[in-house]
């Protein structure tokens, strides 16, 4: 470990901030300033590239907070990769880093950024040397590199500098950004394809609002339900997150300093947020990714494509089909349904897998949380003072929460993905989440901005 922590330490990092406690308008300065670099960036093309064989893979890019053929093509995917590698070899006892220590913390996340740059490196080779990307004649497939890797970085960091000045993750806002604007889009954007305004120009618009009465007066009855249901099964997947996400558990506690005084804590259903499901949706984005660039390699030992819908292989049994849309087509078959089955269990089950082991590497263990508890001076009214004692209660809500949460937020998920809504379903479901959590974040920095008093309360 000796030479990872000299390279660790050998990286550039984000300082972070020295004040303990952020004022909200410097936080959300920088998270802007973060949003608006990562679209300034979406819309930088990579110079001397040639084909764009990603193009296909779109509705992937939204997953990956990428834009193919942009100097960000890679998106969040080596980060995400890098966290996955981590959590699995953490959770099964390979590495032992103690999480719960700053110190086992520190290691952590100093490795995990190691990682990510290996990922960039190594993902930036595969996707111009294996055919995704594929430079101008004349000019050297490194250049590209070069520039995929430059991209990367500048998302390794926009991430540190969100996570450390900001409000939350750059990982989740780079997602909800990505997703928001596609939503917006297909669903209110009068243009066709070819950037013209839909109605004269006998081509069907872009927005589904708009193709649903372009449908009715074309008389294609069809088209207009496929409009209507897309609308629907995305209004509906937005109020199932929103529920499940204020679902929660709240544990009494009171101030051993201060009597008379109390408050509760809250453990939410979905106890590990939406870090499982960015874990199972791009692990397998990524699997999609590379079995396409096999193939065009000539190695299709992931399974092939036709267009950009797997049809062989393993990554046809991890591609979601579009259950209603071939219902209403008259199209549906029982190997649609058979893999939509199987794909609804792979995402509960991975999600279930990933929120346990981010559980127990974030922090948000029982022991941990019981030590948090201790230190801000609380403790349950009716028990004894004792660390020990406050985490076996936990213990009897954070596993089952963990479980069941997780499980949830795959279905939801899985089944938004089979329904054919306006973006991809984990899409839709990571934002309503990502969304909820910032708006949570940002209201407890506000009002601790304008009552001062109560930051210094709540610290005692």
């Amino acid at each position: 470990m000796s030479i990872i922590e000299s390279l660790t330490n050998f990286l550039p990092e984000v300082k972070g901030p020295k004040v303990k406690h952020l004022q909200f308008k410097t936080k959300l300065k920088w998270t802007l300033i973060v949003l608006v670099s990562y679209f300034i960036l979406g819309i930088i093309s990579l110079w001397g590239l040639g084909e764009n064989a990603l193009e296909q893979f779109d509705y992937l890019a939204i997953i990956l907070g990428a834009q193919f053929g942009s100097i960000i093509s890679l998106g969040i995917g080596p980060i995400v990769t890098a966290s996955i590698v981590l959590q699995l070899l953490n959770g099964s006892g390979i590495l032992k880093l103690r999480t719960e220590t700053h110190e086992g913390r520190a290691k952590f996340q100093g490795l995990q950024k190691l990682l990510t740059i290996f990922f960039i490196v190594f993902e930036a080779i595969i996707y111009v040397f294996m055919g995704g990307l594929s430079p101008q004649l004349g000019i050297s497939h490194w250049i590209l590199v070069f520039q995929l890797f430059l991209g990367g970085m500048l998302i390794l960091y926009l991430d540190e500098v969100c996570s450390k000045w900001g409000f939350g993750s750059g990982v989740s806002l780079f997602i909800a950004a990505g997703v928001s604007a596609e939503i917006f889009v297909k669903a209110l954007s009068p243009l066709t394809t070819t950037g013209l305004i839909a109605f004269g120009t006998g081509q069907a618009p872009i927005g589904k609002v708009f193709v649903f009465f372009y449908s009715l007066i074309n008389g294609n009855p069809t088209e207009a339900l496929l409009a209507v249901s897309a609308i629907v099964f995305t209004i509906a997947v937005f109020a199932a997150s929103v529920y499940t996400q204020a679902m929660k558990v709240e544990i009494p506690l009171s101030f051993g300093r201060v009597r008379g005084y109390g408050m509760r804590w809250p453990l939410r259903f979905i106890y590990t947020s939406n870090i499982p499901v960015i874990l199972v949706a791009a692990l397998l984005a990524n699997i999609q990714l590379w079995a396409s660039l096999l193939e065009r390699w000539g190695y299709p030992i992931l399974g092939t494509f036709t267009g950009n819908v797997p049809t062989t292989g393993l990554v046809s049994w991890i591609y979601n089909p579009d259950l209603i849309g071939n219902l209403i087509r008259g199209s549906f078959t029982i190997m649609d349904l058979s893999r939509g089955f199987v794909y609804i269990i792979i995402m509960g089950l991975g999600a279930v897998i990933f929120s346990v082991f981010w559980m127990q590497t974030s922090g948000m263990d029982a022991k941990s949380q019981a030590k948090q508890i201790m230190a801000s001076g609380l403790q349950i009214p009716g028990f004894r003072r004792d660390e020990r004692i406050l985490e076996q209660i936990l213990k009897r809500y954070i596993l089952p929460l963990t479980v069941m949460g997780g499980l949830a937020v795959g279905l939801l998920a899985a089944l938004a993905d089979l329904t054919g809504a306006l973006s991809r379903g984990t899409g839709i479901l990571l934002t309503v989440m990502i969304i909820y959590n910032f708006y949570e974040k940002i209201a407890s920095d506000h009002m601790t901005d304008m009552y001062p008093s109560l930051r210094k309360f709540m610290a005692k």
